[in-house]
């Protein structure tokens, strides 16, 4: 039997360079550059319908479109039973929390995400300044989940942080994107270490790293972890099976902690269909029951109270 999918990590990138049109996050960055390639919500429906993927977090492309979430709002307009927007807002911003409450009562947004754009400023107050932690209060009172992006050169201070916050909130679900740990290293991280000549080198079986990072958060139950194709580039590269990794993590939290994302319109190596069967490949040494809330049920839980 093949088991139905939920994308809790899909970026849209619309064909309407008119309506939709690139800005930065922040002034001081260019414009950037529109992509050589489109997932249009259209596609996007199209690529699920042919994957057997019931639902999908519409996650803002910050780097493209900054903190316009129009195209994700727009397009979850037309399939509001299978599309759920995240959106990404400046939470250093006073009018965040408002502006926030405001799109989740009227135009069904499902999560807020924060992002950190410079790996090499190892600071804390993008996710955790007087401001920050306003819109963290929102999500809790909203019900809402927050997800986090970490880079890998942060994770020794900022994974303790998350613990305290996650336990200062212990009803509000936090999603860490790409795991949270070293094989979720982007491939802008691997870029930027070999320009610095750093080897990459990710630590092998059988904690693939687990047991030095994300382990300290094993009794926080609402930290989840997000699969994704970041991770299995990573695993790719280094010779390791996914579905190692995948059963190393249901032992160490349990079965009801882990998702999975496509990352498409931002990770491209492999098609929609690929994503899809490596997604159900990682889940080859779960049962069952654990290979459903892995692949669907944790999502439908986290982001739609469990329908």
């Amino acid at each position: 039997m093949t088991l139905p999918l939920f994308d809790t990590h899909a970026h849209l990138i619309s064909d309407d360079w008119d309506t939709y049109r690139p800005q930065a996050l922040r002034p001081d960055l260019p414009t950037p550059k529109k992509p050589d390639y489109t997932v249009t919500v259209d596609a996007l429906i199209e690529m699920m319908d042919a994957n057997g993927v019931t639902d999908a977090c519409l996650v803002q492309r910050g780097h493209l479109y900054g903190y316009d979430n129009s195209y994700i709002l727009d397009s979850a307009r037309k399939h509001p039973d299978r599309l759920h927007p995240v959106v990404i807002l400046d939470p250093q911003d006073p009018e965040t929390p408002a502006r926030y409450r405001a799109m989740v009562e009227n135009d069904n947004v499902r999560g807020f995400r924060m992002a950190h754009l410079r790996p090499w400023i190892l600071d804390t107050a993008w996710m955790s300044s007087p401001q920050a932690m306003e819109v963290w209060k929102t999500c809790a009172d909203l019900g809402t989940p927050m997800t986090l992006i970490l880079f890998m050169k942060q994770l020794p201070y900022l994974l303790p942080l998350i613990r305290i916050i996650a336990k200062q909130f212990p009803d509000l679900p936090i999603l860490l994107d790409h795991g949270g740990m070293p094989f979720g290293m982007t491939q802008y991280e691997v870029g930027l270490a070999r320009e610095a000549g750093e080897p990459v080198e990710l630590p092998g079986p059988p904690h693939f790293g687990i047991d030095t990072t994300i382990a300290q958060l094993a009794d926080t139950p609402n930290v989840h972890f997000k699969i994704t194709e970041i991770n299995m580039e990573r695993f790719e590269a280094e010779g390791v099976r996914a579905a190692h990794v995948v059963r190393r993590m249901v032992d160490e939290f349990g079965p009801h902690r882990l998702v999975w994302g496509s990352d498409v319109g931002q990770s491209m190596l492999w098609t929609y269909e690929q994503k899809a069967q490596m997604a159900r490949a990682a889940a080859d040494f779960l049962t069952e029951e654990e290979a459903r809330a892995f692949l669907h049920d944790n999502a439908a839980r986290v982001y739609l109270g469990g329908r």
